[in-house]
């Protein structure tokens, strides 16, 4: 029988299965009586969410899945509770009943279940797996699937519940039908993190299990999984992500607001009941359901009055009670910062006047190159936006690989052709000096703004004074608001990854110190250009020439 949609669902779903299971086998942690674990409302909606079952197939369609909360919320027991359900619980879909909704089977039914609790450090997988042995210890789950919990592992009648860190040298042989992945804001490719998170993937996907990764706020540029995951949904929410691939990741991240008022007592208590959700104690209760859930167990007051201790850090209290995505102390862009300035309705069209920026890049045949990148800027706008990026695939395919400079060319040409260029300055190193001659002989004639008569686009890289001054200049209308981008994701991450070096007049941007080949900063030089040569061609009088164009077809 073919899935028939209750009122109110949009699709089918084993989560209320696995939250009644919860609650029927289930104990309440840090409790002294014997209480059941009944997940919170906001638990609740993720569990719909991460077992969705594809109505055609019967399969589960979410593979992996990210709850990124502030500390305190209750990610722990929560994820705890799903490693037993994974363990022994109706997680797969085996048909469907009389009514038409999803029939849920353990693992057990198909194989035998491997579930980890893993993190980098035997600490960290003491937060997930604590609870879950005071989940377990005295509960209706011990007697009813013989459960012997050890302090180390859980051991079922079929299958076991285990702890794994980075350093384990098993962990690849182990095909885990489920793994929980804590903290992975602090998974690194320094101590392991990256490697393990990759293996966790595979070895899930390999026996058709899934993975839930339970971060709190990640500092931008330090390239731990969780900042790689929330790339990949950012990627995904930009529609760069073909649409199978994208239905498998539930990602579930919520921030308190960037307006929050750190100084300002009512602001920051609403940011911080946003961020807590349906675990804030607030007596109004939360501030996600209507009628508002019953007010939970984290006091907002002592989260505040710790806001104001002197020896507070504000970038860290935010990060760990706001939920909000930071930044290395010496980046140049703030994710708040960005944010603010996103606009992805902009419009770009053939008449207004625009720059562009071109910052190339030669291949490597050990490691991985520099992106080559053009970017644009509409003049009348203040409008950055993505013309094209090229970076170096992953893995064998790009071996040997070098930028493609045909398409490079063609993409060039295409866009003098759909836009009112006014402006193009180009970085000419990397093997690019040739080109960037062949385009100053081709359209020097329609550029209003010139690095100078003879050489109207070549960027004089050596004028490091000139290259501080365009980036604080450029810095500035950000921070000012006075400028815009696209939001694209890969654009963002590399004005995200950009640091601060300084130099005598200034700074200049440059990767992070401790960079593997693995961030880039390209696209932040080539906006740099794109927006020094608008601001040359507003002073060569561009801007009121648009209205003369023939209007062209829109980008």
């Amino acid at each position: 029988m073919p899935w028939k949609p209750l009122e109110g669902d949009e699709f089918p779903t084993l989560g209320f299965d696995v939250a009644d299971w919860m609650t029927a086998y289930l104990l309440r942690p840090d409790t002294d009586n014997a209480e059941p674990f009944v997940p919170t409302q906001e638990q609740l909606d993720f569990l719909v969410n991460f077992y969705e079952v594809d109505p055609i197939t019967c399969e589960r369609v979410k593979t992996r899945g990210v709850l990124s909360r502030p500390r305190g919320w209750g990610k722990s027991p929560f994820v705890a509770a799903l490693a037993a359900v994974e363990a022994m619980g109706p997680v797969l879909c085996d048909g469907w009943d009389a009514q038409g909704q999803p029939v849920g089977v353990p693992w057990s039914t198909r194989r035998t279940p491997l579930v980890q609790a893993t993190a980098t450090t035997d600490d960290q997988t003491s937060n997930t797996w604590d609870p879950l042995l005071e989940m377990l210890r005295g509960s209706p789950a011990q007697d009813e699937y013989r459960l012997d919990v050890m302090d180390s592992f859980v051991a079922l009648r079929r299958g076991r519940i285990e702890t794994r860190t980075s350093s384990a040298t098993s962990v690849k042989g182990a095909r885990a039908v489920f793994a929980v992945m804590d903290q992975t804001e602090t998974w690194l490719p320094g101590n392991g993190g990256i490697k393990l998170a990759r293996t966790l993937r595979s070895n899930a996907r390999k026996v058709g299990g899934t993975t839930v990764e339970t971060p709190n706020a990640y500092t931008v540029g330090e390239r731990s999984v969780a900042e790689m995951t929330a790339r990949e949904a950012d990627l995904i929410a930009a529609g760069k992500v073909k649409e199978l691939a994208a239905r498998t990741l539930l990602y579930d991240h919520r921030e308190a607001p960037l307006t929050t008022d750190l100084a300002d007592h009512d602001s920051l208590i609403e940011g911080l009941r946003v961020a807590y959700g349906d675990s804030s104690r607030d007596p109004r209760g939360c501030v996600l359901h209507d009628p508002p859930c019953t007010p939970g167990w984290v006091n907002l007051e002592t989260i505040t009055a710790e806001f104001w201790a002197p020896s507070a850090d504000p970038a860290q209290m935010s990060s760990d009670f706001l939920n909000q995505i930071t930044s290395a102390s010496d980046a140049w862009l703030s994710m708040p910062e960005l944010r603010a300035i996103e606009d992805r309705t902009k419009v770009v069209s053939s008449t207004e006047p625009i720059t562009l920026g071109f910052d190339g890049s030669e291949g490597r045949k050990i490691g991985l190159a520099d992106s080559t990148v053009l970017i644009g800027y509409s003049v009348t706008q203040k409008h950055f936006f993505r013309v094209g990026i090229w970076s170096q695939p992953d893995g064998p395919a790009g071996e040997g690989w070098t930028p493609p400079k045909l398409e490079i060319e063609q993409t060039v040409k295409a866009a003098f052709e759909r836009f009112n260029v006014v402006g193009f300055y180009a970085d000419p190193s990397a093997g690019w000096a040739q080109l960037v001659k062949e385009w100053e002989a081709a359209y020097h004639g329609r550029l209003k703004a010139k690095i100078s008569a003879s050489e109207p686009i070549r960027y004089p890289q050596r004028n490091v004074s000139q290259t501080c001054q365009n980036f604080a200049d450029m810095l500035s209308a950000i921070r000012l608001c006075e400028v815009t981008y696209d939001g694209d994701p890969t654009f963002t991450a590399h004005l995200l990854n950009a640091r601060k070096a300084p130099r005598q007049a200034g700074y200049v941007l440059v990767k992070p110190p401790d960079d593997q080949d693995c961030s880039k900063i390209d696209a932040a030089w080539g906006a740099m250009f794109a927006f020094k040569a608008g601001l040359d061609a507003v002073g060569k009088g561009a801007a009121r020439q648009t209205a003369r164009r023939r209007p062209r077809r829109i980008y």
